[in-house]
């Protein structure tokens, strides 16, 4: 005949089953926030670049400005206006970019729906669905 577990036993491991679970979910959400991270330090770079861009065209406008009010010609300024327009169409397109990454961050949604199916085990209630 098995040999039957007292109470003290019973609820001794409840609490290691509990404290394995948690453990399990956090592990879980670490996993999904890292993806998030690191897209949101690729957008974050990203700004970065943009930030640089936007900064060097702002320097080669000031020289443009200095070149068109001396030259009566335009080949010097205009070359150089050039410049600027190129760099601020690009630093456009690395700002639109590290905002398509920020926007795929999400929730650890597996993390959170495993947890609340968890609590809602423990409380004895029925896990909630998901639609």
């Amino acid at each position: 005949m098995p040999e039957e577990r007292t109470l003290g036993q019973l609820v001794t491991e409840a609490s290691e089953d509990l404290s394995a679970l948690v453990r399990y979910e956090i592990a879980l959400a670490k996993a999904e926030v890292k993806d998030d991270v690191v897209r949101g330090a690729v957008g974050g770079a990203m700004f970065v670049a943009a930030g640089t861009f936007a900064f060097f065209s702002l320097i080669t406008l000031l020289v443009t400005a200095g070149y068109g009010l001396h030259a009566a010609g335009l080949s010097e300024w205009l070359s150089f206006l050039i410049i600027t327009v190129v760099l601020l169409l690009l630093a456009g397109i690395v700002a639109g970019l590290g905002v398509l990454q920020l926007k795929k961050i999400r929730p650890p949604e597996k993390a959170i729906t495993s947890t609340k199916a968890t609590l809602a085990a423990v409380r004895g209630r029925k896990a909630p669905t998901t639609t």
